[in-house]
């Protein structure tokens, strides 16, 4: 984990969908402009699990192995190269979202980083967000008094 990120306070924020509980993991404030002008991408990745017997919550040895794919993907992070977003978990998924520089940079690294890693039950998603949009509206929808903006 980057210095940026320990300086950071994470909050974590609970909301229902479909009754079920999500609860999300984030710094409700953008980062420096120089962090999000050169991290464009935003990357999703998603794990979907059974959660039907956990009121939409992974079973313990399944959140285990979310735990170890989360510690190999944290050390990926770097002020120009990877910045994590947020997390989510709930409602029978879990959500690791990042914003990067470099899709095949970002994915030679992940591979290098998860090669001794059992197979994870992942689905990974890229989106162009040079905006940061997708951070500014989450922020937006958990913390609509706070005033945060993205400046250019």
């Amino acid at each position: 984990m980057t210095d940026q990120r320990r300086d950071r306070k994470g909050k974590v924020f609970r909301t229902l969908k479909d009754g079920l509980p999500i609860l999300w993991t984030l710094v409700p404030e953008m980062p420096q402009e120089v962090v999000r002008s050169a991290l464009n991408w935003l990357v999703v990745i998603s794990w979907k699990y059974d959660g039907s017997a956990d009121n939409g919550m992974p079973k313990d040895d399944v959140n285990a192995e979310m735990l170890k794919f989360e510690r190999a993907l944290v050390t990926l992070e770097g002020p120009n190269s990877c910045f994590e977003a947020y997390r989510r978990i709930g409602n029978h998924l879990r959500e690791f979202v990042l914003y990067i520089a470099d899709r095949d940079d970002f994915m030679a690294a992940f591979n290098g980083r998860l090669a001794e890693h059992p197979h994870y039950p992942i689905d990974i998603k890229f989106y162009q967000d040079e905006s940061w949009s997708e951070l500014q509206e989450l922020i937006d929808d958990l913390c609509p008094s706070s005033g945060i903006k993205v400046t250019h």
